[in-house]
């Protein structure tokens, strides 16, 4: 193997991991965690444990879109640049900035807010801000799972 394949693999590896880490980690906050937390616990207990959960996953998915970003961009351009690559690539690409700008959006405004009126306990303010975010990452997560799509079916549909 030539250093540049095994380079490409080693990003390929890293780019895959940092995309499991970040939507199977929205797949599990939204279909498990959250919910199990709205039937077990009233708002005083559940809105500071999703606080302090999300803070813990955002350090997490803050990783997980650097390693996205660095690894796709040095991917493109081991493959010769922006032009030469198929289609499905630019979709992927397209779809994953989306997705980073709305984490940005997530980690920069409701999440402060959520904080803030969880540190007041403010719970109405707190519940909407989480419901927010769960509106949200719901969007993210059917966006990370056309990534997906797009990055193992595109070559065939595209």
């Amino acid at each position: 193997m030539t250093p540049a394949i095994t380079l490409y693999a080693v990003l390929v590896f890293l780019h895959v991991l940092a995309i499991v880490i970040w939507v199977g980690g929205m797949f599990v906050m939204h279909t498990a965690v959250r919910p199990s937390a709205v039937q077990l616990l009233e708002p005083p207990q559940r809105l500071p444990l999703m606080t302090a959960i999300l803070g813990r996953f955002f350090k997490w998915v803050a990783w997980a879109v650097l390693v996205t970003l660095a690894t796709g961009v040095a991917m493109i351009a081991l493959a010769g640049g922006i032009r030469p690559l198929h289609g499905s690539v630019y979709w992927m690409f397209g779809v994953g900035v989306v997705m980073m700008l709305i984490y940005g959006h997530i980690r920069f405004a409701p999440f402060p807010r959520l904080q803030r009126a969880v540190a007041a306990k403010d719970w109405p303010a707190a519940a909407r801000n989480l419901d927010l975010i769960r509106v949200m990452v719901g969007v993210n997560l059917a966006f990370g799972v056309v990534t997906i799509m797009i990055a193992t079916l595109g070559r065939a549909f595209f």
